[in-house]
């Protein structure tokens, strides 16, 4: 229960990988690469801390091998690091700093070791569960230990770099290292990818999310198939709540030119509502950068989250209103409906137990907006409801709002706002006469972020707000928007030369969002790509930045693409942008040719684009100004030095 009510948690990944720009280190990188001369574990808590996360789990030592501790069991370590003269202990600064912030302290170690001469000999076990003993018992209380389930493949292994494999149910010994590990820490909770059971679970994705129906059961032994990992068992014997981990970037590891590919406000509500909002816990990890610290970036992302949070579950409707229920145990007061909405996590609506089938109904006294719902289970009894519904009384009518299935520790739901003068919480199926500790009502304001603007090729403008209900003005001309401007109600149909902008305006509050602004040149409607079969090259000039395509693996450098724009246009420069979602195919030096007719070409620009590895976002030359009715973009180089080239977008200037 205590691991549960932590609810949200960091994960700190740092290593040599941090300063090699590898996510998997192979165990030979020089330890002496490893210098984050800033490094602060103060700075990480006190992020943690403002972010709302109630402990940090730092990967002490990941496939790579290098240890953020002085290990005494080897040379590949903090101690024969650049760091601090070799003087440095990561473990001992962040145990102290968690201490001072006060956040709990979790440890990852991963079983495979890319560097250890002896890994895959009985030999290495021993040398494993060393390493386990100094991490659990010289750093105080230790509430989680994490077991990555990646185990054996290639690496250096003392130099012999060779590939080694193992069986991870058997080559640990499981059994006996768990024992050791609850003899050192009798509180502590163990998460592992493979070999034994464990006491928490992988959901089957790093995406950051659970499946809607999450059941926090397995069977004690026996595989555990994909489906299992994503929502749990009902009839499971053993109680394995989900543990939802994702990273705030692409990576795990930090990349310079992932800075720009922070989670968003809305990525990251998502990812809340989609972990213990389905009764999971969320591991958020932020890659440390080569400084030592928690990028501001990720810093700016994490504590809007913290705010965002705040504002939506501010003030509980539900609390302490008449509620009524169809059943009470016993008709006890110590069961009614009314321990739902005390505030009290100890106390809980009980139905007799024959009852499976039960609603409970608060009454708001007024007219009451709201757009969330949030319901607990006393789940020191068990999880038990297996179906409920959420229904408004609107108007005099009761309409359903929601229809789901699970709750476990806790459930939050998300429907479009409405105003109603009742709830009603039917379970329409529970395993046992359920258990309902605490009842939330809440009316989040709007996401009052900047929108999205985009135009498609056909020359439809679209503007989408992070908060689906947000209402948004927009002006086509630049001029700055208002709520006394054109109100968006659906696409936009646009042609030539149009500068967007537009906000987001809460009327209730009356604040508005930053404006957002996009200045699109002549429309792309009858642009044609040339030469290329694949129907997909399209993605290069729709509009649309989350697309992309890429050249065939078959294809080599220099790479060619060609596009009619069906007249002859006063070109000026161009624009591209790299695929947004892939490391791969961005390229670094070009040409750009133009045409008249499609036979004649000259080149009228080329170089390189500067820094794009580390900032992929659009990328703007321009030269003087030339007639053309044919351009190419012709991609020699990119940051791989391999042959992909990948476009997300391409788009002209012209005068």
């Amino acid at each position: 229960m205590k691991w549960q009510e932590m609810e949200y948690y960091a994960f700190i990944h740092l290593s040599t990988n941090t300063f090699t720009d590898q996510e998997w280190g192979f165990g030979e990188d020089d330890p002496k690469t490893f210098n984050p001369v800033n490094l602060d574990c103060r700075q990480w808590a006190r992020v943690c801390k403002e972010a709302g996360m109630k402990g940090i789990i730092l990967t002490a030592k990941h496939h790579s091998g290098f240890c953020l501790w002085p290990s005494k069991y080897t040379a590949y370590s903090v101690k024969n690091s650049s760091w601090r003269g070799g003087k440095g202990d990561i473990v001992r600064d962040l145990a102290n700093a968690c201490k001072e912030y006060g956040l709990k302290l979790g440890i990852y170690l991963s079983p495979w070791d890319r560097n250890s001469a002896v890994y895959g000999t009985p030999e290495y076990i021993t040398y494993f569960r060393n390493q386990l003993k100094e991490l659990l018992t010289n750093y105080g209380d230790i509430f989680e230990i994490w077991f990555d389930g990646a185990n054996g493949g290639s690496g250096y292994y003392g130099g012999a770099k060779e590939t080694r494999k193992i069986d991870a149910t058997t080559y640990y010994d499981w059994k006996n290292t768990y024992k050791l590990i609850r003899q050192l820490q009798p509180k502590i909770v163990i998460w592992n990818d493979g070999g034994d059971r464990a006491d928490l679970r992988w959901v089957g994705t790093e995406d950051g999310h659970v499946g809607e129906t999450n059941w926090s059961l397995l069977n004690a032994t026996g595989e555990v198939t994909r489906d299992m990992l994503r929502h749990g068992l009902e009839n499971g014997d053993s109680w394995v709540p989900g543990e939802v981990n994702t990273s705030i970037r692409p990576g795990w590891f930090y990349h310079s030119y992932e800075d720009s590919r922070v989670k968003s406000l809305p990525d990251l509500l998502n990812t809340y509502y989609s972990s213990f909002g389905r009764n999971g816990t969320l591991l958020l990890n932020f890659p440390v950068d080569r400084r030592g610290l928690i990028h501001e970036t990720d810093e700016k992302a994490a504590l809007a989250l913290a705010k965002a949070v705040k504002e939506a579950f501010a003030v509980n409707l539900a609390e302490k209103k008449k509620v009524s229920a169809s059943n009470v145990r016993g008709n006890a007061n110590v069961f009614s409906a009314g321990m739902a909405v005390d505030g009290n996590k100890n106390t809980y609506w009980a139905t007799d137990d024959a009852i499976t089938d039960a609603s409970l109904t608060i009454d708001f006294g007024k007219p009451t907006t709201f757009n969330r719902f949030l319901a607990q289970e006393y789940i020191r009894l068990g999880q038990r409801v297996k179906a409920f519904k959420v229904e408004g009384l609107i108007d005099g009518s009761w309409k359903e709002l929601a229809n789901e299935t699970t709750i476990g520790y806790k459930r939050i739901l998300l429907f479009p706002t409405v105003t109603a003068t009742q709830l009603r919480f039917t379970i329409t199926g529970a395993k046992s006469c359920p258990l309902i500790s605490n009842i939330g009502v809440y009316n989040a304001p709007p996401i009052l972020m900047p929108p999205k603007i985009i135009r498609d090729q056909s020359g439809m403008v679209y503007i989408t707000p992070a908060d689906k209900e947000s209402v948004i003005y927009y002006t086509l001309d630049g001029n700055q928007p208002t709520k006394e401007t054109n109100r968006y109600e659906g696409p936009v149909r646009t042609d030539g030369k149009v500068n967007v902008k537009a906000i987001v305006y809460d009327p209730i509050s009356k604040k508005s969002s930053a404006v957002a602004g996009e200045r699109f040149d002549i429309s792309r409607k009858d642009w044609k790509i040339l030469g290329i079969s694949d129907d997909k090259v399209n993605r290069v000039i729709d509009g649309d930045a989350a697309t992309a395509w890429y050249q065939g693996r078959d294809k080599k450098l220099p790479a060619d693409i060609d596009i009619d724009m069906g007249k002859i246009e006063n070109v000026s420069g161009f624009k591209y942008l790299p695929g947004q979602g892939r490391t791969e195919g961005i390229i670094t030096h070009y040409q750009f040719y133009v045409s008249e007719n499609n036979k004649e070409w000259k080149i009228v620009n080329e170089g390189e684009f500067s820094n794009i590895k580390n900032n992929p976002l659009w990328q703007v030359k321009e030269f003087k100004p030339v007639k053309a009715r044919y351009i190419r973009l012709r991609a020699l180089h990119n940051t791989r030095h391999d042959d992909e080239a990948g476009y997300a977008e391409l788009d002209l200037i012209t005068r």
